[in-house]
């Protein structure tokens, strides 16, 4: 029997937790689904990821007044994913803070993405109409920038590509607090479809020499010991090398993507297969390695009809009862 396409037959509703991490530093986490990082200043309210509607970011909204009333003065997008981003409407922020490179990824495939995200997995778009359009960034930067807001710095930090080009960590350097966005994941599969895997380990080791105590991962639960947070970058940093160098073995043997990624498969399947959206993000995450090992630098746009045909060479036909 052929997989249900992607994450469609995922229903579930997941129990939401909103954890403090410091004074500062709040996670809002929910079994797996994406993460949304609340940082509260002296003077306003920094949201770290959206969630991917306006109607979701209110439950968001919600839980940060039941510990502020502060203005919510900021929503920075750690990269572009439809559902990273596109609830950013509801926090009436002041500024939209990306990376350049973010920017130019909602230039070249911001509606591409949303379409293909959308169908891949519809539970995580409640609401879907009520996004009013794509999430545009009003304040761009490359490298580093700092926001104080009042006493509290806020470090924005490119520490190399991985997950995307656009990759941003967002650092609370008193509090030892790091939120890492898909860099970094606990207990779910990474998703690679527009990755940089040989760069991805390097970034990784970056995000570690910042000594992070403290960690929201993009998916998975917020992480609040030192060892956990070790934990979840020794995760992640295996996962990618185990399953990157799989692909890149059978792409230098001559083999077809569809006998890479059926080996591919078996091999992470007994050590992995119990992540979050492991069965999700697979297909996905070998084909973007097998154009990366054959020298395709940049990821390809995904598109939804790109998504199925790539699905049905891998799965088989789309299970439609």
């Amino acid at each position: 029997m052929a997989k249900k396409f992607a994450s469609q037959a995922d229903l579930e509703e997941k129990q939401v937790s909103f954890t403090k991490l410091s004074d500062n530093a709040y996670a809002y986490t929910a079994e797996g689904d994406p993460n949304t990082g609340v940082i509260v200043g002296d003077d306003g309210v920094m949201v770290i990821d959206t969630q991917a509607t306006p109607t979701m970011a209110k439950d968001v909204i919600a839980r940060i007044r039941e510990v502020t009333d502060k203005p919510i003065k900021y929503v920075v997008l750690t990269h572009y994913h439809a559902v990273r981003v596109l609830g950013a409407s509801a926090y009436e922020p002041e500024q939209i803070i990306a990376s350049q490179e973010t920017y130019d990824l909602i230039v070249e495939r911001g509606e591409a993405d949303w379409k293909s995200e959308l169908e891949r997995f519809p539970r995580l778009f409640n609401d879907a109409a009520s996004v009013p359009g794509l999430t545009w960034p009003t304040l761009v930067f490359k490298g580093n920038l700092t926001v104080f807001m009042g006493k509290t710095e806020v470090q924005l930090l490119q520490l190399g590509r991985g997950h995307t080009k656009g990759d941003t960590v967002v650092w609370l350097p008193r509090d030892k607090v790091l939120f890492s966005g898909d860099l970094v994941e606990y207990g779910a599969t990474p998703y690679t479809g527009d990755a940089y895997l040989e760069d991805w380990p390097t970034t990784l080791d970056n995000v570690e020499a910042l000594g992070p105590e403290k960690l929201v991962p993009g998916r998975g639960d917020a992480l609040t010991t030192p060892e956990t947070v070790k934990e979840a970058l020794d995760g992640t940093r295996n996962f990618l090398r185990d399953m990157y160098q799989s692909v890149k073995k059978g792409v230098e043997s001559g083999k077809s993507l569809n006998a890479i990624y059926r080996e591919t498969y078996d091999f992470l399947k007994p050590k992995y297969g119990n992540w979050v959206i492991f069965d999700h993000c697979l297909p996905f995450d070998v084909t973007r390695a097998f154009d990366e090992a054959s020298g395709i630098r940049d990821p390809r746009v995904w598109t939804a009809e790109r998504d199925r045909k790539m699905w049905e060479d891998l799965e088989g036909e789309e299970e439609t009862t």
